[in-house]
């Protein structure tokens, strides 16, 4: 039977529109994005803005210097306190403190998003706010925004899961003072590693382009109009170097991949939608509806699972494994990155009994763009197996 499930970790191809710029660049060896005229890396910002509608773009090494680097453009105070989601991955509390900063985690829900109540209880004590839109999911941004607003909280999005997401029509990533996206090889555009930022304020833009390792002139290849030039001029030699660059050989992978960016948008939300009908009809699946606000761009799908005590829970994930579909439970997931109390380095223990029984059945499955409605009938027969199984072993699937 697992040879009729696609591997659904293998990645789509790099268009071959990248072949041409990546054999001129390892002809010439020009891989830093400095010493050239019209470099990837500069024509990939200048793009990726034009695509998100912001003034600004900044490449960057991971998503993780993005975030980090927002937060230190942003200026705050010595030991400044941020608030993030309690469902996030580990790379966003360790930003904050690698920018020696302090995360507050806020409690998430069921249908894996923001609680606005402990979000407005924590809010007073917050100088900052990072929304993660984990796996694609977007909170309620109005609300979220508002508050942060009337309190002149400025909010970075990590919109590392959300490259295609609408809010009421909105690029997610640019409704905060700055978005965040990754280019790493499980994210909607693949380059292994990477990320940018995007935002259109010109002073944080220029702080952050400065702390990259745009040292000595280098920052008058980001030269984009006065605002722009006039906030590096008033920044140069100002602030430390943390030399988190993207490189031209990235760009150039990264850059083809944007004219794909709809197709993959429309065919992850397809192949979501597919699965989480056909699993939502079955019991002992709860797979949380899209906000009315919320345009998805997935590629994966998350769902709880209901009626089942700790070892049912785990036999499921067996029996889905042995039908050749891998489902990750987050809470019972071995050392996992996406569980908060698995985040030692943190200096308190939180104690979020909501955040920790959502991630207790919440379940994680890559359905990457590339597969077909055939491949997600395969795993959507293979995950109702596994649970009838588990519920009813006599029951055959239909």
């Amino acid at each position: 039977m697992s040879s009729q499930i696609p591997d659904v970790h293998t990645a789509e191809p790099i268009p071959e529109a990248a072949r041409a710029e990546i054999d001129r660049l390892l002809q010439s060896g020009d891989l830093f994005r400095y010493t050239s005229e019209n470099a990837p890396v500069s024509l990939l910002e200048t793009e990726f803005a034009a695509l998100m509608g912001t003034r600004y773009a900044l490449a960057v090494s991971s998503c993780s210097a993005a975030l980090f680097l927002s937060l230190r453009a942003l200026g705050l105070p010595e030991k400044a306190k941020v608030l993030i989601p309690a469902f996030t991955f580990a790379a966003v509390p360790s930003s904050i403190v690698h920018a020696d900063y302090e995360p507050i985690l806020v409690e998430c829900g069921a249908n894996y998003r923001i609680d606005l109540k402990d979000f407005a209880a924590k809010l007073p004590e917050a100088h900052a706010v990072i929304v993660s839109h984990m796996r694609g999911h977007t909170s309620d941004m109005d609300a979220i925004m508002a508050a942060c607003e009337a309190r002149q909280i400025p909010v970075i999005e990590d919109a590392a899961h959300s490259l295609g997401t609408l809010w009421n029509g909105r690029k997610i990533g640019t409704l905060g003072r700055v978005g965040c996206f990754s280019f790493q090889s499980y994210k909607l555009v693949n380059a292994g590693e990477g990320g940018i930022l995007v935002t259109d304020d010109a002073d944080l833009v220029a702080r952050a382009i400065i702390m990259s390792g745009a040292y000595e002139h280098m920052w008058k290849k980001h030269e984009a109009d006065q605002d722009l030039t006039d906030a590096l001029k008033r920044w140069q030699n100002r602030l430390p170097l943390y030399n988190l660059r993207l490189s031209n050989l990235s760009a150039a992978i990264i850059r083809p991949q944007l004219a794909e960016i709809p197709r993959r948008c429309r065919d992850g939300l397809r192949n979501h939608d597919h699965v989480a009908a056909r699993l939502s009809a079955q019991p002992g699946f709860d797979v949380p509806l899209a906000l009315p606000q919320e345009t998805r761009a997935p590629d994966s799908l998350q769902f709880n699972l209901t009626g089942l005590d700790e070892a049912e829970q785990q036999r499921f994930s067996e029996e889905a494994a042995a039908r050749g579909v891998k489902v990750q439970i987050f809470g019972q997931s071995t050392d996992n990155a996406r569980a908060y109390w698995n985040w030692q380095f943190l200096n308190r223990d939180w104690d979020l009994p909501q955040t920790r029984a959502m991630l207790m059945t919440a379940c994680d499955l890559r359905l990457p763009a590339r597969l077909t409605i055939g491949d997600c009938d395969a795993i959507a027969t293979a995950l109702i197996g596994a649970m009838r199984t588990v519920r009813s072993p006599n029951l055959k699937v239909a």
